[in-house]
């Protein structure tokens, strides 16, 4: 089996002495997994940056089998946040937020559209965290678990912005309520981001017992 595709890091790993095993999601065959030769050799491993765009060459000898990549660089994204402690976190959570909730080899292209225009245009914003949470509540939607703000009829009941899912009670920020980015404080953001972390954990994390990424966490501690 041999293909062609553009992907994103997800994760990676060491695999004998100079190897390693890497993640991407992929625009045409979703989340693949494959050995890279070489890849931890001081020419190669400045490529496998957690969030940066590749062209991947697959080969394997079948489906059960191991694959095996050739990788080429498209696109850097983690290094112009090198020194931006916030947005690199921010792109590590949500590249192992995608490997522990994305099925292997399933296409979407909804999420991997948002995953790029994320990487590449939204991570550079002033508002970036906003956006960030926003990705957040599309991955949320696109796995199978909408939440419609404006049409849910606790929010209309309720001034003090509470929503009812799952017959619990939970705060958020009025923000994700009227998408208004203006005036955002610090809490308010901690709070939106407490609410994903809250509906991922109780609809596909714990059901699936998961654990949620230690750099989701490190993200949020970051608004205490």
């Amino acid at each position: 089996m041999y293909w062609n595709d553009e992907g994103y890091l997800l994760s990676r790993k060491n695999f004998d002495e100079n190897s390693l095993i890497v993640e991407a999601f992929t625009l045409d065959h979703g989340k693949c997994t494959g050995i890279v030769y070489g890849g931890s050799s001081r020419k190669q491993k400045k490529n496998f940056q957690i969030g940066n765009k590749l062209l991947i060459h697959y080969k394997s000898k079948g489906l059960n089998r191991a694959g095996y990549f050739n990788i080429e660089l498209l696109e850097p994204v983690s290094p112009f946040f090198f020194d931006d402690k916030r947005r690199s976190i921010c792109i590590v959570s949500a590249s192992s937020l995608l490997k522990i909730l994305l099925p292997e080899r399933q296409t979407n292209r909804k999420i991997y559209k948002s995953v790029e225009d994320f990487f590449l245009n939204k991570i550079k914003f002033l508002n970036w965290i906003n956006l960030y949470i926003y990705w957040e509540l599309l991955l949320i939607k696109e796995l199978g678990f909408e939440i419609n703000f404006q049409n849910n009829k606790e929010l209309k009941k309720n001034a003090n912005n509470k929503i009812e899912i799952n017959n619990k009670t939970f705060n958020i920020p009025k923000f994700l309520i009227e998408k208004n980015n203006k005036s955002i404080s610090k809490s308010d953001i901690k709070e939106a981001l407490v609410f994903n972390k809250i509906v991922l954990m109780e609809n596909f994390i714990l059901p699936n017992r998961l654990k949620i990424p230690s750099s989701r966490l490190i993200l949020e501690k970051y608004y205490n």
